[in-house]
């Protein structure tokens, strides 16, 4: 392997990351790998941002994202560095991708196959809604395949480009359902409003409620169908093996580093000042943080124009989020199990009114099945409560009450757990908020409610030269692969304008990472 020197790593080109969470990580990895001298910077003691473990009897349990989806996102991140992504983690794909039980006693598993579900669905709730599922199926699928390159794929869609996208294909005008929400959406396309309820959740995994959402969000579906992956030992191991192979290519990673403020010389990017002294230089920098830091000013006034809509669109939900140890009893779990609200309607106008639900849903990883091992006595566990988000960093006075609500809903669904969690390991949208600074808590940056949500997001390039976004707050929007997918956008963008630079002039952009 060729061994970078010092010298020769001082005349690469430089960039700074800001932020080690996935993005983060990833556009290191895609820089340094493209031929940049990449320092990232990182607030907390460790990588991986909201993929983050709490301590237990039984080791790390994951208190943040659970899966892996759309696997190709990740595949070609580590393709990018000359590396397979299975060389570096064990993946488990899950034939049943989620346990879904409701207080009435009925339950249902989606699996990878679709004819498997589409037969559970029919022993669940009658051929007619196997059916059902069958047309939802082919319709979420042709959304999929229509937008992922337009939408997805693209650094910055253009309206134009979606709209003849459009117009080639006139059943796809139909399938969006554009002048519907998600809920309307899915009330008509099944008979069963278990159904509706269940493919209703999806709007919350990029933290929106179903009767607000736009109705082409039920395209999420087609990225758990392509399959669900479990990471042997936990999502955090992600975040390490990317970190290693970054650093592998060169990269610097400084963790315990406050960001005070990005420096500007004539209107362009010129460093960054750091835990209250130092100066980095660069004329690269890309913030991979919630870009509404930047518009608050907390990096410096010179950045507020960047990203103004996150000041005016609603945040989207957030979460309280609990992680234990403990011996399970009751129903069989799958990795993914989730238990549904009576009154699911009651449970988004709380959320909406700014109020902890009284009706939760709750979503239970069961984080030691899926391994294809026998499941230990003493397990960990993760349960999320969908919350609102909020701008006060004061602790909640009701988590008492909360935490024996949940435990009695569970219960009720004759799930026990022994011994009984404490409320240590609780995760807030109080704890997220001084974590992830003026986030206001929220986990998915932006609102996606509105039929255009996910066209007013931020991009990669900002109007300041040399900086760039990435991260779950950027398009196209969070979740581990999209956020991923961001970084992907930032770096190529980035790549391709050195190369230019370097071309036209052979001594632009040298010089290293320089302190002062």
């Amino acid at each position: 392997m060729d061994v970078e020197t010092p010298s020769r790593l001082s005349e690469r080109p430089a960039a700074i990351v800001i932020g080690g969470g996935i993005a983060g990580l990833a556009t290191a990895l895609r820089l340094s790998a493209g031929g940049m001298s990449v320092t990232l910077l990182e607030r907390h003691n460790h990588m991986g941002g909201k993929i983050r473990t709490v301590p237990s009897e039984a080791g790390p349990v994951d208190a943040g994202p659970t899966v892996l989806t759309l696997r190709h996102v990740f595949d070609d991140l580590f393709a990018c560095a000359g590396e397979r992504l299975e060389d570096h983690v064990t993946l488990m794909r899950q034939d049943i991708l989620a346990r879904h039980f409701w207080s009435d006693g009925s339950q249902l598993d989606l699996h990878a196959d679709p004819e498997t579900t589409a037969s559970a669905i029919a022993e669940f709730a009658g051929h007619k809604s196997a059916e059902e599922f069958r047309q939802f199926n082919r319709r979420t699928r042709q959304l999929f395949d229509a937008f992922d390159i337009p939408m997805m794929q693209a650094a910055k869609p253009k309206i134009p480009r979606l709209a003849l996208e459009v117009l080639r294909h006139p059943r796809l005008l139909r399938a969006m359902a554009p002048l519907s929400t998600l809920s309307q959406m899915l009330d008509n396309q099944f008979s069963d409003p278990r159904l509706s309820q269940l493919f209703g959740r999806y709007a919350t995994y990029v933290g929106g409620a179903p009767h607000l959402s736009p109705a082409i969000l039920s395209l999420i579906w087609q990225a758990e169908a392509a399959g669900v992956w479990v990471i042997q030992g936990g999502m955090q191991r992600l975040a390490t093996a990317l970190t290693a192979l970054a650093i592998n290519r060169g990269a610097l990673m400084r963790t315990n580093t406050h960001v005070d403020r990005i420096t500007l010389d004539n209107g362009a990017v010129s460093g960054v000042e750091i835990n209250g002294s130092e100066h980095l230089r660069a004329k690269c920098i890309v913030y991979a943080g919630d870009p509404r830091a930047l518009t608050t000013g907390k990096l410096g006034s010179d950045l507020c124009g960047i990203a103004p809509q996150t000041l005016t669109i609603p945040r989207s939900f957030s979460a309280r989020v609990h992680s234990f140890a403990a011996c399970q009893t009751g129903p069989d779990l799958s990795h993914h199990n989730v238990f549904f609200a009576d009154t699911p309607q009651s449970e988004f106008d709380d959320l909406m009114a700014g109020r902890i639900p009284s009706d939760p849903t709750l979503y239970l990883c069961a984080e030691d099945r899926g391994h294809g091992t026998p499941v230990p006595p003493l397990e960990r566990f993760e349960i999320i409560s969908n919350a609102p988000a909020t701008e006060t960093l004061t602790p909640p006075m009701d988590l008492d009450t909360w935490h024996h609500q949940i435990m009695q809903r569970l219960a009720d669904f004759q799930v026990t757990l022994s011994p009984k969690p404490s409320m240590t390991t609780i995760t807030t949208p109080q704890h997220f908020a001084q974590m992830f600074p003026e986030t206001m808590g929220a986990l998915y940056g932006q609102s996606p409610h509105g039929l255009t949500a996910s066209l007013r997001r931020p991009t990669a390039r900002t109007k300041i030269p040399g900086l760039w976004l990435a991260g779950g707050g950027t398009h196209p929007g969070a979740g581990l692969p999209m956020a991923t997918l961001s970084a992907r956008h930032a770096a190529e963008a980035i790549l391709s304008a050195q190369t230019s630079t370097s071309l036209s002039d052979p001594t632009a952009m040298r010089g290293g990472m320089s302190t002062a």
